[in-house]
């Protein structure tokens, strides 16, 4: 499931963030600054290590409405669907930060920037969208800070990511074979069964597999490292009270893979299925997509009220129009590609967040949080990101071990609005050879979704 940012990027690479709703960018806790802001380096003294998890446990539901194949009849299968997002998922992050002298500092961070993880039903009513989603990644990022002054400090470092992604989806033979009774496909229907006997199959059993003809299944897989970078720049305005801006670009990524079809199971007449595959066009190949992940852009402060209450917000706009169609293509089949609309909006998500020192040992944290979807409207929720503008509500607490160490805990709760989807694949079967790939299905529904995040990390100094 994806977390708690918008669109595929998973929203927690900080545990002492998450405890504040990411309100802390300027904040500059700990080493994980790396991330939120990496000017903030220059206000790290020593050496220091950040280690964390954060744990996802989402619970999502679907209720079908009305979902059709491209014939315009009733897709089938199974119409709610409250198991396809996982009981729990976990990401881990790394952050490392060494002071040089008193104007440089670098770092080196590791964490997860995008998540999805989706197990719909193979028969459930929308799968010939999607049958299941695994997006997994991870970014390196070593960072150098620059304190030109008291006032002013500068951060940059480059984003080596690594992404890896597999589909899969419903084939829709069932649809198919339906179309070919349309009269004025008479001919093409006749073709097909002169075929599948000249293969060798049955003519006997050959009108009982065609009607009893089940879906078939396919799988697609890529993998990519891309390069980027981000930037990082603070302003103290005074001792207690400074002011951010951070950016993080935007990586282009080429995911090669394979797509792999399978017909094995449509009937129990394996020259049938042999015929099916073969006049379907799908067949096993190289796949490809090209992608570019949204730029994201932050303003951001901090305040130390008094010895005990700080303050702090950001607010960071996201280029997720960046993130246009997915084509994937088929490489060297020259069969068209098959294209998962998207037409995303840019977002902007804003949090207020707060200290409170109870103790000199311990710190509770708490933060708020509204964050827009990037799917426009329900004709472009795509199953594989069912998202929608949701409100984080956080806790979190910092626990002082001794001098040099320390204990960061977080919780938050985040509620999504109700999310409609009437999504439609304008590439049928039907199409003519080389042009598009798709079932041409209307997925038609509504997504419920609320999330709890776990976070744990351990911080030394040295």
């Amino acid at each position: 499931m994806n977390a708690n940012a918008s669109g595929y990027r998973f929203g927690s690479q900080s545990v002492s963030g998450q405890g504040t709703a990411e309100a802390n960018t300027a904040e500059a806790a700990d080493a994980s600054t790396i991330f939120a802001n990496p000017a903030g380096l220059t206000r790290l003294n020593g050496t220091q290590i950040t280690g964390g998890i954060t744990a996802v446990v989402p619970h999502s539901t679907y209720q079908d409405q009305g979902s059709k194949r491209f014939t315009g009849t009733p897709a089938g299968g199974t119409a709610t669907q409250d198991d396809y997002a996982p009981s729990a998922v976990a990401a881990p992050s790394l952050y490392a930060s060494h002071k040089l002298n008193d104007q440089w500092a670098v770092g080196l961070g590791v964490f997860v920037p995008y998540g999805a993880k989706l197990d719909y039903d193979n028969n459930w009513s929308g799968r010939y969208a999607l049958t299941s989603i695994d997006l997994k990644s991870v970014t390196f990022n070593p960072t150098v800070a620059f304190k030109l002054n008291e006032q002013h400090s500068f951060g940059f470092g480059i984003d080596a990511e690594y992404m890896k992604a597999e589909l899969g989806q419903g084939v829709d033979v069932p649809g198919s074979i339906l179309a070919l009774s349309n009269p004025a496909l008479a001919a093409r229907r006749a073709a097909l069964l002169g075929a599948m006997v000249q293969a060798g199959a049955n003519p006997a059993t050959l009108a009982a597999n065609l009607a009893g003809a089940k879906d078939a299944h396919a799988t697609m897989t890529g993998k990519d490292w891309g390069v980027g970078f981000n930037l990082g720049y603070m302003f103290n305005l005074t001792q207690d009270t400074r002011f951010g801006i951070s950016y993080r670009s935007s990586i282009h990524h080429k995911l090669k893979g394979d797509a792999v079809w399978d017909f094995s199971g449509v009937t129990s007449d394996a020259a049938v299925n042999k015929v099916l595959q073969a006049t379907s066009r799908k067949t096993n190949s190289p796949a490809l997509v090209e992608l570019r992940t949204p730029e994201t852009i932050g303003v951001n402060m901090f305040t130390q009220v008094d010895d005990k209450l700080a303050l702090m917000g950001d607010i960071t706009l996201s280029r997720h129009s960046r993130l246009e169609n997915l084509n994937i293509q088929f490489v060297g089949t020259g069969e068209g590609d098959e294209v998962i609309r998207q037409h995303w909006k840019n977002t902007v998500r804003a949090s207020l967040g707060m200290n409170y020192k109870l103790s000199d040992s311990f710190l509770l944290r708490a933060g708020v949080a509204i964050d827009e979807s990037p799917v426009p409207d329900a004709s472009m929720r795509h199953p594989a990101l069912p998202d929608s503008d949701r409100k984080q509500f956080s806790l979190g607490a910092n626990w002082k071990l001794s001098t040099n160490s320390s204990i960061d805990l977080a919780y938050s709760f985040l509620k999504f609005d109700s999310a409609s989807t009437a999504y439609k694949n304008e590439c049928t079967p039907l199409n003519p050879a080389g042009t598009c790939t798709g079932n041409g299905e209307t997925t038609i529904g509504t997504y419920k979704t609320r999330m709890h995040l776990l976070g744990a990390a351990y911080n030394y100094k040295f």
